[in-house]
């Protein structure tokens, strides 16, 4: 009323304010089907604590390019590192943008579909997985994979997934071992020479070869609290 906008302007400002709002929530729906649990940003990433980490490339695969080129992304490294941070920051860019995004843990994605299995809807799930735009599997390597009896193995199942996306979505992987044990570690080294040819061989790679921030967090905490002084009891005198 004070600065009397014409009509053109007062209905801009209303429905600006409305689509703002909309889209707003459309991302938050977005980033809470994503399984995101947690967001990261690439502006909290410590660059300097990895110095050898190409920025520049980083910020350029943030512009999710990959994604629309149906590439995939392999990060490699020791924990800590910031590989999962990335790719987290990577999936709420996404959802920003407006690409579906599902994001899992390497253990808790296979959990869920030997589950499958045992309830009937394995080609249900698998489905579902292999549904977005862009898929984030963290942590290869990290957790112990279940096997019961005839079970397809780790492998068996990641295969199978894998192959559904091959040159049709983007798979992003961080992985905490080198991809030469993956074999050990999915249960089925010839499967996994099949998963690597599909996705490791021909994705953007990226070797995280630095220490683990975590640590250095601990560290530092650790040496605050030994720096504290400690208060002396006063003795009674009698």
């Amino acid at each position: 009323m004070r600065e009397r906008p014409g009509p053109t302007a007062l209905l801009d400002h209303i429905l600006g304010a409305e689509v703002a709002s909309k889209l707003e929530r459309r991302i938050e729906r977005r980033v809470r089907n994503s399984g995101l649990l947690e967001s990261k940003s690439l502006e909290a990433f410590e660059w300097n604590f990895q110095p050898s980490l190409d920025k520049a490339l980083v910020m350029e695969l943030a512009r999710l390019d990959f994604v629309r080129r149906r590439e995939d992304l392999v990060i490699t490294g020791k924990s800590g590192t910031g590989k999962s941070h990335l790719l987290k920051a990577f999936g709420l860019r996404a959802c920003e943008q407006g690409v579906r995004v599902k994001y899992a843990r390497c253990v808790d994605l296979l959990d869920d579909l030997h589950a499958a299995l045992a309830d009937g809807t394995y080609a249900k799930r698998l489905k579902a997985w292999a549904r977005p735009e862009l898929l984030i599997i963290d942590d290869v390597g990290l957790g112990q994979l279940k096997k019961q009896g005839d079970e397809p193995t780790a492998a068996h199942t990641l295969y199978n997934l894998i192959d559904r996306r091959h040159t049709r979505a983007s798979t992003a992987v961080t992985s905490n071992i080198k991809l030469s044990d993956w074999g050990r570690y999915l249960g089925d080294t010839t499967l996994t020479a099949a998963i690597l040819d599909r996705l490791a061989m021909n994705a953007i790679r990226i070797d995280i070869d630095g220490p683990s921030y975590r640590q250095h967090v601990a560290q530092e905490r650790a040496s605050r609290q030994m720096r504290k002084p400690t208060k002396r009891k006063r003795s009674k005198t009698a």
